[in-house]
């Protein structure tokens, strides 16, 4: 246990890693919590949209089958909207549902106890002293989400407009010229702008997303520790703030999630227009 509640908050916010983390990048630091966490999410996420999936019905819905159909319906207008340019649109919804699901899932384990985990690997002879839950709180986490949506992105502009027509667009676009010489000149300028744009597209979606369920979770803990103030102010602030933080962090989490799926259809959206 840590000795004050600054400890008590770094101990928490402390990933279960191979080793400590030099620098801001550190491509040797491999996060075991983030991916155990995001896969797991990944699992059930698939298995219960298959799972409604397969017992959906034709005639009058269930409620958690109306309740999917809302989110279904919801995907699929937004990207119809936004790509609607698309040859594979199927596949544009398809991810855009795939892409929501996935992150509320992520961060709906904001809910749960914080040493819930680490509780259940000490029940099974897992000796670890850190793990924080929530993969969106880590930015290894988000990053990783981003550069898939980016990479995506990169092969949907491919197959919209051709491998060739998307490299030459890459060294042509934004800044166009009519002449061979301008063309040459301005190569280098239209090469270093696409692909700032691609690196401020990951960077924008992970620190959103990342910012907003690590101050959330923050807010969590410093809430839990009123509680060991042990006094009777300490108890009602614990109980109340927390319910009421609770509440609006289902509002956050589901917010995020959309945001999340919103940016990547905008992101999919430029992938398909012509440069």
């Amino acid at each position: 246990m840590a000795g004050s509640s600054s400890e008590y908050i770094k101990h928490h916010l402390k990933n279960w890693s191979n080793r400590d983390q030099v620098g801001l990048i550190d491509m040797g630091v491999l996060n075991y919590d983030t991916i155990i966490m995001s896969v797991m999410c990944a699992v059930l996420a698939a298995l219960t949209m298959w799972l409604i999936a397969r017992k959906s019905v034709a005639g009058v819905p269930s409620r958690t089958q109306a309740l999917f159909e809302v989110v279904v319906d919801m995907a699929a207008g937004q990207s119809k909207s936004i790509v609607s340019n698309a040859k594979d649109f199927s596949f544009i919804a398809a991810l855009a549902l795939t892409i929501f699901v996935w992150v509320l899932f992520m961060n709906a384990i904001d809910f749960f106890p914080v040493d819930m985990m680490v509780t259940l690997l000490h029940t099974l002879k897992i000796d670890v002293h850190y793990f924080k839950p929530v993969p969106t709180a880590d930015l290894n986490g988000t990053f990783g989400v981003s550069l898939g949506v980016v990479l995506i992105c990169i092969m949907c502009g491919i197959k919209a407009h051709g491998g060739k027509n998307f490299v030459s667009g890459l060294f042509t676009s934004p800044f166009h010229a009519s002449s061979l010489i301008a063309k040459t000149a301005l190569a280098p300028a239209n090469f270093f702008e696409n692909v700032l744009g691609y690196l401020a597209k990951s960077i924008s979606l992970a620190m959103r997303l990342f910012g907003n369920m690590y101050a959330g979770e923050l807010i969590f803990m410093l809430i839990a520790l009123l509680g060991a103030t042990w006094t009777w102010w300490g108890f009602l602030s614990h109980w109340l703030l927390g319910s009421v933080w609770a509440i609006f962090h289902i509002l956050v989490i589901a917010l995020q999630a959309f945001i999340m799926m919103m940016l990547a259809l905008v992101y999919l959206g430029q992938a398909h227009e012509k440069h």
